[in-house]
């Protein structure tokens, strides 16, 4: 194994070209990485924080603070990759990351880039996990929901109850009525008080279940309500909507990634005809289309479900249309190989969400930038409401096929797909229409006239 820095760049090369993924970028990782090592190679020393902050200090002459933390997140991949290769003795990047706690690279290079990096980097250290008087009940009851079958992604906002305890003064003395009350006021908006409501609320059932006195904190009405007010409502998608979606993404042509606008438009029209999460659309594998069956397998979704799910026409010729164009290209045709490729490989949820986002604002759906606008799960939801109007239309009871759509959707019960639900102008007409027949059966039922 060469060292690092090396004069013909072999390593430099290897990375670029290798499963990083950045020669995809252009130019700048590569002119970026010669910079950074040719900097290295001046200093006649192994790679060190104190070194990379100078480089990136250096840097901000030249470059704006955003395209110098881009930089410093290339040289982060850079330098993890070649620590893990035995490259070079140490990643300085991960040996920051461990001794500040934190799990954000980004965060890191901020810091190196601050004008007292020391000061900017201490003040990344957190409290340790869950070592409040509480923490073991709180890392209980997250442990529990975990082995229930619960991906429990959202931990953080566990660790940072824990984290405010840790900083309250002589919080073991205090109820947890006064704890509760007191972290529930502190929140900045009425969303985030309600969110802390929330996590109070599981604390203290935790606490009771372990047999300690602890009373669940009630909601304040008036909060709730502003909450309720300020909470954003998924976008249903109308059919020219989509129609207009599928034409965009036909249009995202590549000369590198042939197969970028057939991924994408098929990505769409399982979304919107299936109901697929993102997670579910990256996980396919070729083995798991049958278009002989007009079926499709999802393995493994969240709470760790598999289901087989029919599709519609529509479906099917979208995923006929979108396997006949990946025949053509170089994408591997093995039964565990990615149904969505991003040369030769599948593609990462953050770059198919950066495309689909793309093609949402392209559409004219969603502003350049912010988080406002329709959003790629409102497809999801659009496939709910637009599936119980078509009942409605169709003359079909919806309340007795609830649980054929929970199941479809790989929901627990119909509580989560009544989340989705949406009441659309058509939807409440034709719930109305449905009423206004059954309101005339009553009538005449109570008057005798059945």
């Amino acid at each position: 194994m060469p060292t690092w820095p090396d004069k013909e760049e072999a390593l430099l090369k290897e990375f670029l070209n290798g499963p990083s993924g950045l020669a995809s970028y252009g130019g700048g990782p590569r002119s970026t990485l010669r910079d950074f090592q040719r900097f290295v190679a001046s200093r006649k020393a192994p790679p060190s924080a104190k070194m990379l902050s100078t480089w990136l200090k250096a840097g901000l002459a030249r470059f704006s603070v955003r395209y110098a933390i881009r930089r410093g997140l290339f040289a982060a991949r850079f330098l993890r990759w070649l620590a893990e290769r035995g490259a070079v003795a140490s990643d300085p990047i991960a040996e920051l990351r461990s001794q500040y706690g934190c799990r954000s690279t980004s965060e890191i290079v901020r810091a190196l880039l601050a004008p007292d990096s020391a000061k900017a980097l201490e003040a990344l250290r957190r409290p340790p996990r869950y070592a409040s008087h509480l923490g073991p009940y709180i890392r209980g009851h997250v442990e529990r929901m975990r082995c229930l079958g619960y991906a429990f992604r959202n931990e953080d906002k566990f660790i940072r109850f824990d984290r405010y305890l840790q900083e309250y003064p002589d919080a073991a003395e205090q109820p947890f009525g006064n704890l509760a009350r007191d972290y529930i006021a502190a929140g900045s908006s009425s969303p985030e008080k309600m969110q802390r409501l929330s996590v109070a609320r599981v604390v203290a059932g935790a606490l009771q279940r372990a047999g300690l006195g602890a009373v669940k904190p009630v909601g304040d009405r008036l909060v709730r309500q502003e909450a309720i007010r300020t909470q954003r409502r998924p976008y249903i998608f109308t059919e020219a909507d989509i129609q207009n979606l599928l034409k965009i993404a036909g249009e995202f042509e590549s000369a590198k990634h042939r197969l970028r606008a057939a991924v994408l438009r098929c990505m769409i029209a399982l979304a919107y005809c299936a109901g697929l999460r993102i997670s579910e659309l990256l996980g396919l594998r070729m083995r798991d289309v049958r278009l002989a069956d007009e079926t499709i397998e999802v393995r493994e979704s969240k709470f760790f479900k598999s289901r087989c799910l029919p599709l519609s026409s529509s479906a099917v010729k979208a995923l006929h249309a979108y396997l006949q164009v990946r025949a053509q290209s170089d994408a591997p045709v093995n039964e565990d190989a990615a149904l969505f490729c991003h040369r030769r490989k599948g593609y990462s949820r953050a770059g198919a969400s950066h495309l689909l986002r793309t093609v949402i604002a392209n559409a004219r759906l969603k502003p350049p930038k912010g988080r406002g606008g329709a959003r790629i799960h409102d497809l999801r939801h659009t496939f709910v409401v637009h599936r119980m109007t078509q009942w409605y239309r169709e003359g079909i009871n919806p309340e007795g096929r609830l649980a054929h759509l929970a199941a479809y959707l790989g929901h627990r019960d119909i509580n989560s797909t009544l989340v989705y639900l949406t009441i659309t102008q058509e939807l409440l007409q034709q719930a109305n229409s449905r009423f206004r027949v059954a309101e005339v059966t009553v009538v005449n039922a109570i008057r005798g006239r059945a």
